[in-house]
């Protein structure tokens, strides 16, 4: 029987490693092709904090850069370490361990996010709080759904009941501080976190933005508002988007179908008209012409689009840097981007040299010098 080496597919490299799955079994191999940790797992994840993801017979644990299995495969699911803690799930429980596998916080919750700042958001029997990192009850566990902290403020909904995506239904929103108190009233049907000192909020079918005492900064006339970042918020009003600035003033006129969410890279914006895409800066000029089919953002100084039919590169002047060749092509991540040619995966690097040639039916990441 032939042995068949793929590459687990995705969009961009992480810290330098990558996976490779032999018969379906996945390991480690660094950029010269080296396996350095044998493939033997049913999957296996990035690695974050010098740890990786595995799992086999339907346990999942953790493992080094040398395939030592520090946590044992015990886990019925777990997520990458971040800031010495790693959240796991046994029996439909949420926990989180440290890098001895020390259980830190109880696996007693129904769900469990992220650490920032210092704290994580939980889910017990429906409700919604916020925990530190010894597992103290910072914000009661009480609300139908809370947003993460920005700025040191928290959106809360009370009222809201499970709807299709992540966000409840219904309800009402309004915003606490770190000691749980209430500083704006649950009024809102709607609320996003605070940014630059300003919250998009919706009442009565329409958005607008608040200050952090609640006072009505920009009015209620838009259909949908996302927060601001250097000064701007996108805005859309009858299915067309635009930029406002902190003063509602329109800066960018909403004239486009789509923005690509994040506003702006480097002053310049992705933006959609007519089913063609291109590039604005924050006057409003078109830097880099609406002519291209697909597009993404710029990384590390390149941005991957797509012209009949074909994807290629090219940098923030326009200038096109590697040829419209290739049938995919991803971000740019430590130098290299996944391309695929001819139905086969590779990786090329910022002058266009194929550093693994297209090959492989799947690609994944690079994380820490091995490819996953």
């Amino acid at each position: 029987m032939n042995t068949i080496l793929q590459l687990d597919v995705d969009m961009e490299f992480f810290d330098g490693l990558a996976k490779v799955v032999t018969d379906r079994k996945y390991g480690f191999v660094d950029k010269t092709g080296k396996i350095v940790i044998e493939q033997k797992y049913d999957y296996a994840g990035n690695f974050s904090d010098g740890f990786a993801i595995v799992e086999l017979n339907d346990k999942c644990g953790f493992i080094d850069k040398v395939g030592k299995e520090i946590i044992p495969l015990i886990y019925d699911d777990v997520v990458s370490f971040s800031n010495g803690l790693a959240h796991v799930i046994l029996n439909r429980k949420h926990g989180f361990i440290d890098k001895t596998g020390k259980e830190i916080i109880e696996l007693k919750y129904n769900d469990i996010g992220y650490f920032s700042d210092g704290l994580a958001r939980v889910e017990f029997n429906g409700k919604y709080g916020y925990i530190d990192k010894t597992g103290n009850e910072v914000i009661e566990i009480k609300y139908d759904d809370v947003t993460v902290f920005c700025e040191d403020i928290l959106a809360v909904n009370i009222g809201g009941e499970p709807g299709d995506n992540i966000v409840v239904d219904g309800g009402k929103w309004g915003f606490i501080d770190k000691s749980g108190e209430v500083i704006i009233p649950l009024i809102y049907d709607d609320a996003g976190s605070f940014s630059e000192g300003l919250a998009g909020v919706k009442l009565n079918s329409k958005y607008g933005f608040i200050d952090k005492t609640g006072n009505e900064v920009i009015p209620f006339v838009y259909h949908h508002a996302w927060g601001f970042e250097h000064g701007l918020a996108e805005v859309m009003l009858n299915q067309k988007w635009g930029f406002i600035n902190k003063k509602g003033e329109v800066v960018i006129p909403l004239i486009y179908d789509e923005i690509s969410f994040g506003g702006y890279t480097n002053n310049l914006a992705l933006v959609k008209l007519n089913e063609k895409w291109g590039f604005i800066d924050k006057t409003g000029k078109e830097l880099i012409p609406l002519i291209y089919d697909d597009a993404y953002s710029f990384t590390e100084g390149l941005a991957s689009l797509k012209l009949n039919g074909k994807w290629g590169f090219i940098d923030e002047n326009g200038k096109e840097i590697i040829e419209f060749k290739y049938d995919f092509a991803g971000n740019f991540r430590e130098g290299l981007a996944n391309v695929m040619l001819k139905g086969k995966f590779g990786f090329i690097d910022k002058t266009g040299n194929e550093v693994i040639k297209p090959m492989y039916d799947f690609v994944h990441d690079f994380s820490n010098d091995l490819l996953k």
